[in-house]
């Protein structure tokens, strides 16, 4: 848990208006959504996937960034939004 958090507030986390994070959840793709699942599963119920609905995206395309510079290869629409 304290790994997330502080991955979080390096990724510029932390953004606790709550506002903006309402209409996204609709964007999800299966990464956002597999990592709220991760966060619901080992956060022990400290961490909310909507209030972190910012950082999370961060998260997720980071690591699409990674995917495409290792590989070469672009995310494949199923995954990526």
């Amino acid at each position: 848990m304290d790994k997330l958090s502080g991955l979080a507030s390096k990724l510029g986390g932390g953004n606790k208006s709550g506002s903006s994070s309402g209409g996204s959840s609709n964007n999800e793709d299966y990464l956002d959504k597999a990592l709220d699942s991760v966060e619901k599963k080992f956060g022990g119920g400290k961490v909310d996937p909507v209030k972190m609905r910012d950082t999370n995206e961060k998260i997720t395309d980071n690591a699409r960034e990674q995917f495409e510079k290792a590989t070469g290869k672009k995310v494949p629409e199923k995954f990526s939004n």
